[in-house]
């Protein structure tokens, strides 16, 4: 039972980073002509912090405890 309540504790933590990092005031600072690797920065900036609420989720998901 303890387990599942970090879990979920950590769930809602990734959803809240997540609410964060795609808002609007965060977005506008990438929001620049510059090109990282031939990609708009803006897109790579979105690409990367979606990959890490998806980390962050498997993180709270799959943590073991001991």
């Amino acid at each position: 039972m303890h387990r599942r309540i970090l879990a979920g504790d950590r769930l809602i933590a990734a959803f809240l980073a997540g609410c964060a990092l795609f808002n609007y005031p965060l977005l506008s600072l990438f929001d620049r002509p510059d090109e990282v690797f031939g990609i708009p920065l803006v897109y790579a900036y979105i690409f990367a912090a979606w990959a890490l609420v998806i980390g962050l989720m498997a993180w709270a998901v799959e943590r073991r405890f001991k």
